[in-house]
């Protein structure tokens, strides 16, 4: 039996990986279009920034190792041109034909320029792949501009941002909406300005770029412009084989990750799964949920029948050295979802003061009527990842805030103070459900 995988990075190789630990016979083939694989997109501005020696550093695993270590053939710079189902084949634009018998589509996301004018000048950048970064800063060794545009306040846009003034160049960063990291929370938006602003980067809301012009987006001088507008799934080659494309606008997929086509799994940037908060379809582009999808996918490729809940949508960014964490909803998304929210904010310590504590925010957020609990932000401390993940797992259960404020962390003065900092925003917000 033979498994092709279309995509190999994130979710293609977790499902290539995961099939053939599970089934040793299988030919299993991944066909990626670029000429890296494995590779890891999160630290992309990471080495933009230098905190990375070479792009080089990022590659996980080689097609050569594919090969000799877990049998699987990995060919690069094989873009797969159409997937013909009805004869079990993907066509490669060269004209060769690849039958299958099972196969995995994981062709993942592209940037989203929209209808920017000028996004092909050649001093506009994207942020994508290992070829992007790598143009990125020979560019910038190269013609060592003084300033930047950033088009975009999501992840990719606040982290190269911030590696862009670290490397000495003026930094503004337009946002179409008047949110930031996708958390439409008008008081975390003003927190990352405060951030922002303390190093120096501009940030404008309710600002759409429409054009791009040689030395200025609008009337911001300008000699580089990255555009992190967004991500567009790559889906439309599958729409024309007939598999169906959800209203996230993403492939829809069973919790299997199989799609409306017999034998056909998705997975990564081009699927969407659901959101445990909401119960609806939610398309999360992010590598830890493309991993765990193309895992699932992998098992049931293989026969093995594995399924994927979905996700509670929990992040953590990096923002000039601040660490923004979230998962779940905001009070207003909530609003929006139908939800009664409540939401309670404190601002407190990492650690205790004595054992130099670093200032934390924590907000906490649930429905008044069955006090369960919706989502969360931490904001600051060497610890957000880790108290953000409690969040996300209370959240998975769910949880109520009830039961929450009685969660048993641990403490000790190098890790955390007595009363961890989410506690006491349960606390508060038990005493506003009471209200």
């Amino acid at each position: 039996m033979r498994l092709v995988v279309i995509g190999g990075v994130a979710a293609g190789l977790s499902a290539a990986a995961r099939a053939r630990r599970l089934d040793k016979s299988l030919d299993i083939v991944v066909l990626e279009k670029g000429e890296a694989i494995s590779y890891g997109a999160c630290g992309l501005p990471y080495y933009i920034e230098g905190q990375v020696g070479s792009a080089e550093d990022l590659i996980v695993y080689t097609p050569e190792q594919f090969q000799r270590e877990r049998n699987i053939a990995v060919r690069t710079r094989a873009r797969v041109s159409a997937i013909q189902h009805a004869r079990r084949e993907v066509v490669i634009e060269s004209g060769e034909r690849v039958p299958y018998d099972r196969l995995v589509i994981a062709t993942g996301a592209r940037p989203d320029a929209g209808a920017i004018r000028g996004a092909d000048l050649p001093h506009v950048f994207a942020l994508h792949t290992l070829d992007d970064a790598r143009r990125l800063n020979d560019f910038l060794v190269r013609e060592r501009p003084r300033n930047a545009v950033v088009i975009g306040a999501g992840y990719i846009g606040l982290e190269i941002a911030g590696a862009l003034r670290a490397r000495g160049l003026e930094v503004t960063v337009c946002e179409a909406s008047g949110n930031t990291l996708s958390r439409q929370d008008p008081e975390f938006t003003r927190l990352v300005a405060a951030c922002l602003e303390r190093f120096r980067i501009g940030l404008r809301l309710n600002a759409p770029v429409r054009n791009i012009e040689a030395e200025r987006v609008g009337d911001i001088p300008c000699q580089l412009v990255v555009v992190a507008a967004g991500l567009k799934p790559n889906v439309e080659m599958a729409a024309e084989a007939g598999v169906e494309i959800g209203h996230t606008g993403a492939i829809r997929v069973s919790e299997r990750m199989e799609t409306n086509l017999t034998g056909v799994y998705a997975a990564g940037d081009c699927a969407e799964t659901t959101n445990l908060v909401t119960g609806s379809p939610a398309w999360l582009p992010l590598g830890t949920t493309a991993n765990k999808m193309g895992r699932v996918a992998g098992a049931n490729a293989a026969g093995i029948r594995e399924r994927f809940p979905g996700v509670v949508g929990t992040s953590i960014v990096r923002v000039c050295g601040v660490a923004f964490a979230t998962t779940g909803l905001s009070a207003p998304q909530a609003r929006r979802e139908g939800f009664d929210p409540i939401a309670a904010r404190i601002e407190g310590q990492d650690r205790p003061g004595y054992f130099w504590g670093e200032p934390v925010t924590v907000e906490l957020v649930a429905d008044r009527p069955s006090r369960r609990l919706l989502g969360g932000a931490v904001i600051g401390g060497e610890s957000a990842a880790g108290r953000i993940n409690v969040v996300a797992a209370a959240l998975a259960q769910p949880m109520r805030i009830d039961e929450f404020e009685q969660l048993d962390l641990a403490y000790a003065p190098p890790y955390a103070p007595v009363w961890d900092p989410l506690l006491i925003a349960a606390q508060q917000l038990i005493k506003q459900s009471r209200a």
